[in-house]
């Protein structure tokens, strides 16, 4: 019977493949946990090091590691860095053809790779849970797992079913990793992938080299000042956030037209686009990337030396998380938040638009009933059709949040989706799609 690899083998692993002579804060519990086969949560800071507490232990447990990854970006970045070091490692998502999808899984089965990196939804496509779990799976590593939690604030649907693809996949360990997550959150990862009395590891979130700034403006104009101000004192790399599509476009102009190196990313750009942005921003071919939250997640840059806030963040946590994008390498870096007061009825307007007023919800409850059958059946909750019929200035918007607690209180129930009618619309004849 083989022993399972030590903390003293995985000290030894991070001083040969990563050049580290020992864990930082947190780390060296959380690759014990997982090296000893416990369901781990891990909550550390941004640039805190949560790919080392999967990393070390997929190079010493003895199957393959898969990785779940929200953001494609992200992936290709890590496994650049990972085979950079000689590290035998790969993706599989949608920006591969299907060909190179086989091939890589081929050399995993071959055990070429201890690390793949599978996009959430990939696993929702036939059998690839079953494929991958035929080549022994030690460890299941899911990243950024604020995601699987509703109450988080970047919900995606295909990590929900993160606990049946475990099951899947033969019921591995799991190792669970996020910079940001409230006790409540914490909660709902555990619920939500069945983790077994989970390790929790948990540091403080304070960075020691980063200083917070708050500048407060009057208007755009006096913003827009400010931020070339601090563009042009800070070295380095910056990254701007801007609270919509439009305003990055316009805030990048106004980088430009000051004579600084910009390009600007939101999620409104084809991935093609998006993919040049990025790269000219990693490969240092600008002075500034002006971005949503879209941009999130799918930096992994070092040497970013200043954030700057554009407007106000819906959340805390998500301008821990933006913020600490900045100075990754540990070496003093700047956040700084541009302030105005109207910044808040942005945000009003989308709290208004997220949890309606009591009278909205009754109103909507009670357009639904008339509208419903005897059995207390409705063909169609189209958000639109309910907000005319619900009156009272009610948006449709409104309408969808009335129906998402409607159906959390039970008061509303909606049929499975396998039940569901799907209206198809070709956009090319039906010979040239079977060309």
């Amino acid at each position: 019977m083989s022993t399972r690899p030590t903390i003293e083998d995985a000290r030894a692993a991070l001083q040969t493949h990563f050049g580290y002579p020992d864990f930082r804060p947190g780390q060296a519990r959380a690759v014990g946990a997982v090296l000893d086969g416990r369901d781990t949560l891990v909550i550390l800071p941004t640039g805190g090091g949560k790919s080392i507490c999967y990393q070390i232990p997929a190079l010493l447990l003895p199957g393959l590691t898969v990785v779940v990854s929200p953001l494609i970006s992200l992936m290709k970045d890590q496994v650049d860095a990972l085979t950079a070091r000689g590290l035998p490692a790969a993706f599989v998502n949608s920006t591969l053809s299907s060909g190179e999808v086989s091939d890589r899984l081929a050399r995993a089965a071959r055990g070429k790779i201890k690390l793949l990196y599978v996009a959430p939804e990939r696993f929702d496509f036939a059998n690839t849970a079953e494929r991958i779990a035929k080549m022994g799976v030690s460890l299941l590593a899911l990243d950024e797992a604020h995601c699987i939690s509703e109450w988080g604030h970047d919900f995606r649907p295909s990590y929900l079913r993160m606990a049946q693809v475990r099951e899947r996949l033969g019921n591995p360990p799991v190792v669970a990793l996020t910079a940001t997550a409230t006790p409540e959150v914490r909660k709902d990862i555990a619920r939500q992938l069945r983790l077994r009395e989970p390790e929790t590891v948990i540091t403080g979130f304070d960075r020691v080299n980063l200083r917070y700034h708050v500048i407060p403006t009057r208007s755009d104009d006096e913003k827009d000042a400010a931020l070339v101000r601090a563009v042009r004192e800070a070295e380095g790399l910056a990254v701007v956030y801007a609270s919509t599509r439009r305003a990055v476009e316009r805030v990048a102009r106004v980088l430009e037209k000051a004579r600084i190196p910009s390009v600007a990313y939101h999620a409104g750009l084809d991935d093609r686009h998006r993919k040049d942005v990025q790269e000219a921003f990693m490969r240092e071919d600008v002075r500034a990337i002006v971005a949503t939250n879209a941009f999130g997640m799918g930096i992994d840059k070092p040497n970013v030396r200043l954030v700057i806030h554009h407007a106000m963040p819906g959340t805390l946590e998500a301008y821990y998380q933006e913020a600490g994008r900045a100075g990754r390498d540990g070496l003093p870096s700047d956040c700084v938040l541009l302030h105005s007061f109207p910044d808040r009825f942005t945000h009003e307007f989308f709290i208004k638009g997220a949890y309606p007023e009591r009278a909205v919800v009754e109103r909507v409850y009670n357009a639904i009933s008339r509208d419903a059958d005897a059995n207390g059946k409705l063909e169609d909750l189209d958000p639109e059709r309910l907000a005319l019929r619900a009156a009272g200035k009610t948006s449709p918007r409104e309408v969808e949040s009335v129906l998402r607690i409607l159906v959390a209180a039970g008061a509303v129930l909606r049929e499975s989706e396998s039940q569901s009618r799907v209206h198809l619309r070709l956009l090319a004849t039906a010979d040239r799609i079977k060309r």
